[in-house]
């Protein structure tokens, strides 16, 4: 024990350097703990992170969803204006001829959009059904754009003379049927009328027809009627 204390008391000074070496080492282990500490932090909000993104690759968001159906409807109701007003059927004719590529592109654009539309929105978290969805919606927006974009630029003009001026009769005729000014015979008369003159010349969109045939039918229930003895 007296030597250890002779060493010691021969040897103090190496105190300071060999407490200069262990103060640095522990000085190190600190650093390197701290920084193991911050890996681990990091490395759990990297798999943080990738557990969101894989979540939002298997799953659209309700905004996405609203978005698609939103730009659906906008669509179809687009269609709508044009189905219930048979004046602008008969001022942009190609919008029902299906024998014009681009107008059965939009109509073949427009199944497929409305096929893939579910009852029940839910069913489009999934995210193969709503790109498959949202996919379909984007390929009807582009085919009717172009569908439209041609029947205003080329309107009548792929008629004949002849053919034109009885399109012009007809769309004359259709304003008297619609015209709830105009007596119920009146209007009954011009639709007929109308009808005669498009035969042949332009498909009349089936809900156009129905909606101004009940009009019509509406104002003739709705008719005063005169009894002679």
């Amino acid at each position: 024990m007296t030597s250890v204390f002779e060493f010691a008391g021969s040897y103090w000074w190496l105190v300071f350097p060999i407490g200069g070496v262990v103060g640095g080492w522990a000085s190190r282990v600190a650093r390197y703990n701290e920084k193991r500490r911050q890996d681990k932090i990091e490395l759990e909000r990297v798999r943080a992170s990738a557990k969101t993104e894989q979540l939002k690759l298997t799953r659209a968001t309700n905004a996405q969803i609203h978005k698609s159906l939103a730009a659906h409807d906008a669509l179809n109701q687009r269609w709508f204006d044009y189905e219930v007003d048979l004046a602008t059927i008969i001022d942009y004719p190609l919008m029902t001829d299906l024998r014009e590529p681009l107008t059965l592109q939009f109509h073949r654009a427009k199944l497929a959009a409305d096929d893939l539309r579910p009852d029940d929105p839910g069913e489009l978290f999934d995210i193969d059904r709503y790109t498959e969805y949202r996919d379909a919606v984007h390929a009807y927006s582009l085919a009717f754009d172009t569908a439209e974009r041609e029947a205003k630029r080329r309107k009548q003009s792929h008629f004949n003379p002849i053919e034109r001026a009885a399109l012009e009769r007809a769309r004359k005729l259709v304003m008297v049927a619609m015209d709830e000014a105009a007596t119920p015979a009146e209007r009954q008369s011009a639709y007929r009328k109308a009808r005669r003159e498009l035969d042949g010349l332009i498909a009349l969109p089936e809900v156009s027809t129905m909606r101004l045939e009940q009009r019509i039918a509406g104002a003739l229930e709705s008719a005063p009627h005169t009894h002679t003895e």
